[in-house]
Order: C-alpha cells, then sequence, then structure tokens
C-alpha cells in the first residue's frame, strides 16, 4: 500500500459556505458511510453531479497552481448550475490517490486530475483498493465513477493520444458535456506481489532511468526529459533480457536499450514512442530498442518525435496483454517507471485491465 503523508486541503465551491475535509488513510471496504471521517456533503442524495477537483498547486513550479485559480470562474460558470464543484488541494506525495479513493466510495459523479501526467498518474491509482476497483467493493453502489483531466502540468502526454488541445477551457467543456467512455488500464507488479496502476505508459531500461533522472529537473518545462536522457546516458550500458509475452515461452531479448510498453501513444514530452497504441484497444503496444548507441539517438530522434522510428534497424514491436521481464543476468540495477513515476527494478510483469475505468472524453 502506498503511503500517505500530509493533510490534503479541501474546499467546496457550493452556494452554501465553504467546508474544509482531509483526506486519511485508505479505509477498509467494510466500513459504513457512518464510519467514515470524510464526507463529500450532502448533496450525493440529489440530482446535482458532485465533481471532485484534484489539484496539485506546486505543479510545474507553482504554475498549475495559478492557473487553476484563473480557470475556477470560467469552471464555475459552465458547471455550476448543474453540479457541486468540490476542489481538492493536494500538499504532498500519494494525497491525490487517498483522496480519489474516497470520492469514489462517497459516490462522485467524476473525480477530475488537474495537473500533469503525475497527477493523473496518482487518481487513476487511487480507482483501485486491496488488487480491485475500488467500486467493486461496494455492492449496493448506483454508478461508476468517471476520471476526467485538466492538462496544465509539464507533461501532458496522455492528452496528446486523443489528441486534445492544450487548453484547459477545452477540458472543461469536455468536462461539461459528461460524455463517457471506457479506457485500459495496466497493472505492473514486481516481486513484492503489490500492483502498481498506469494509464499512459511504463518503461524499463534507459528511457526508465531518464524518466527518473528528468523528474530532478522539472522546473525546466519540457527541457526537463532532454536533461534527464543525456544524464542516463553516462555509463549506460545495453543488457540481455528474458520475456514472456501473453504466458507463452521465455524469449531471449539481447542488448535492450529500452522496453517500453505503451497503453497510449507518447512519453517523455511528447515522444511518439508508441504509435499504434490506444486506451481502448484492449491491447498494450512493446516497443524495443535493442543495440542502441547514444549517436543512435542523436540521428534518429526525430523518428521518436513523429512514431517513424518502428522501421528503424534494431527496433520492434508486438500487440500483448501482458509481458514479463527479467534479466538473464540479475542485476538489481535495470529501472521500470511507469507514467513518469520511478517504480524500482526488474523483474516485473505488465498485464492489461480492458475497459478498467471510465473516462469523461
Amino acid at each position: 500500500m502506498l503511503a500517505f503523508q500530509g493533510i490534503a486541503n479541501v474546499a467546496f465551491v457550493m452556494a452554501k459556505p465553504p467546508s474544509l475535509i482531509r483526506a486519511e488513510q485508505p479505509l477498509p471496504p467494510d466500513l459504513t458511510a457512518a464510519d467514515r471521517s470524510i464526507s463529500l456533503g450532502t448533496a450525493t442524495s440529489s440530482r446535482r453531479r458532485d465533481l471532485v477537483f484534484v489539484v496539485n498547486p506546486r505543479g510545474a513550479n507553482g504554475r498549475t497552481g495559478e492557473q487553476w485559480k484563473r480557470l475556477l470562474p470560467y469552471l464555475r460558470s459552465r458547471l455550476g448550475s448543474e453540479c457541486n464543484i468540490c476542489e481538492s488541494l493536494t500538499s504532498g506525495p500519494c494525497q491525490a490517490i487517498d483522496i480519489t479513493r474516497e470520492a469514489i466510495r462517497e459516490g462522485a459523479h467524476a473525480v477530475v486530475a488537474v495537473g500533469g501526467d503525475g497527477t493523473l498518474h496518482e487518481v487513476v491509482n487511487g480507482f483501485f483498493w486491496g488488487g480491485k476497483p475500488v467500486s467493486s467493493h461496494d455492492p449496493n453502489a448506483s454508478h461508476r465513477t468517471a476520471f476526467g483531466l485538466i492538462p496544465l502540468g509539464t507533461g501532458s502526454d496522455f492528452a496528446r493520444t486523443y489528441g486534445w488541445k492544450n487548453d484547459p477551457h477545452d477540458a472543461i467543456d469536455r468536462i461539461a458535456m459528461g460524455l463517457r467512455s471506457q479506457v485500459d488500464v495496466g497493472v505492473t507488479s514486481g516481486e513484492s506481489g503489490e500492483p502498481h496502476y498506469f494509464i499512459n505508459e511504463a518503461d524499463i531500461h534507459l528511457s526508465a532511468k531518464a524518466g527518473y533522472y528528468a523528474s530532478r529537473y522539472k522546473k525546466f518545462g519540457n527541457l526537463c526529459y532532454v536533461i534527464g536522457a543525456l544524464q542516463a546516458f553516462f555509463g549506460h550500458q545495453n543488457r540481455n533480457f528474458r520475456i514472456k509475452v501473453d504466458g507463452g515461452d521465455w524469449e531471449v531479448c539481447s542488448q535492450v536499450t529500452a522496453l517500453c510498453v505503451g497503453n497510449a501513444k507518447f512519453f517523455g514530452g511528447g515522444m511518439k514512442i508508441a504509435p499504434n497504441a490506444h486506451p481502448s484497444s484492449g491491447n498494450f503496444e512493446v516497443v524495443i530498442l535493442q543495440d542502441f548507441k547514444w549517436y543512435d539517438f542523436i540521428l534518429k530522434l526525430h523518428k521518436l518525435y513523429n512514431g517513424t522510428h518502428l522501421s528503424v534497424k534494431n527496433v520492434s514491436s508486438r500487440s500483448v496483454q501482458s509481458i514479463e521481464v527479467e534479466e538473464i543476468v540479475p542485476s538489481d540495477s535495470i529501472y521500470v517507471q511507469s507514467d513518469g513515476e520511478f517504480l524500482g527494478f526488474l523483474p516485473r510483469k505488465f498485464c492489461i485491465l480492458p475497459g478498467a475505468i471510465e473516462m469523461i472524453c
């Protein structure tokens, strides 16, 4: 279980005076509503929809918080007459996970991630608890909580797959329309067996190490991905892996530079790494780069951005529902990340959960 740190400041933007609530540790599914310390208000019994907006005000060096303040008047004008707008500001890691879980338990119509892929990643993980969807723990649930996205952070790679404009007003208009579609979610587990969920992509070795370093330089915007990649190249060595696809036999992949498991198309600030992936396909696109040198990335970087790299020598792609990856000679040093979040090291198994949650699109 991911540890919860700090207290979330949550204010209701409603006709009545605002109240304050706070996110607690994830709660066992057998607690009744009376036992819970968090309430999304009495409006859950009315016909007005409860929309919970999870905002990381410190995202993008504070720009997310400033943009959010400027968006609120438009949000209220667009949705305030139909919805109870619940604003939740996080102040530390993992809070968005707990806020999302509690919102689902309280019957929210939707939980909307406001920020970059990191905030979206936490909100998606909040849809699950104990290896199952949070909603499945309540047999009396009358509807499914959807998730939405207002992209405001450093990276918005998931939004690129849908061709959404980089305009939060457009995102609010989508939320106002309320159209939903089922989307796939990836789940990964390591030797500990603890599941971790992702909506965009997961990657291994050089690309994961680059993402790990890039997270240290987010104050530079999308340039952080370039800086992270350059730092990851120092001391990098291609490694020999074993992979097992869809429960089949083990295969040897020699001199692997990077292995990417795409539920969506983009990562790393706009690289179209998995051009055939889509979150409603029911499959991952796994892209493997083998025996790449540092100069290969310089010469072929444009192909990675426009998605034409699958025709390059030593690049392979396949559609899978599950893949297991391990080193032939274990070193406990091969980085793994998903949606830009560092998860640890190999070995790992990745499985797709088709249509696992609903998204406002």
